[in-house]
């Protein structure tokens, strides 16, 4: 069995009103070297397999169907043993 831990994040192209949001916020609160805020996702996914390449192969596969959208967000992942 694997975990792979997941960072789905936005491209640098692709704007992110959600990363202004909170950077304005943070602004407003005091943290006025604040130069840039990009919001993401985490997610992890537990694998039943004892293949470690199989293991991989699913979750690059979960990654560019679902996971992730390959037009504005890349993934990255570590994958390790339970």
């Amino acid at each position: 069995m694997f975990v792979a831990r997941i960072k789905i994040t936005l491209k640098p192209k692709v704007n992110d009103p959600q990363g202004q949001t909170v950077m304005d916020s943070l602004k407003t609160l005091g943290f006025s070297h604040i130069t840039g805020v990009r919001i993401g996702k985490y997610i992890e996914v537990c694998v039943d397999e004892v293949d470690r390449e199989k293991a991989d192969q699913q979750i690059r596969t979960m990654c560019d169907q679902l996971l992730a959208n390959p037009i504005i967000e890349d993934f990255h992942y570590e994958m390790s043993p339970v």
